[in-house]
């Protein structure tokens, strides 16, 4: 195999690592989760775009792949423990109420 037919298949091993920790990141149910796994893989990415030793490339495939194991892991465990949306990621909020379930927005007014 060829110097550049190597570095072709790093490269598209190191994309395809990085797309699929990106789509296993948003699986999380949990806005904080779903964008610190996020932010964690482009910055993780963009720490180790230098490198140009092939064993320490490797090196943090291997790293990468355990990673996504183990996101794809806590993603399911994630799906069991789902909690109220937070304001941040836009969905209605307020408590059920009346025979037609709509969502009844309640004032918190303070002092007056």
């Amino acid at each position: 195999m060829s110097v550049a037919t190597s570095h072709r298949s790093t490269a598209f091993q190191v994309r395809s690592l990085f797309r699929s920790l990106l789509r296993q990141s948003s699986g999380f149910s949990n806005y904080n989760f779903r964008e610190y796994a996020h932010r964690r893989t482009v910055d993780g990415f963009r720490a180790h775009q230098k490198e140009s030793e092939e064993r320490r490339i490797q090196e943090l495939i291997q790293d990468g792949l355990q990673n996504l194991r183990l996101m794809k892991r806590q993603t399911i465990i994630s799906q069991f423990y789902q909690l109220d949306k937070l304001v941040v990621e836009g969905q209605k909020t307020g408590e059920e109420t009346g025979n037609q379930g709509g969502i009844v927005r309640q004032k918190d007014t303070g002092w007056d």
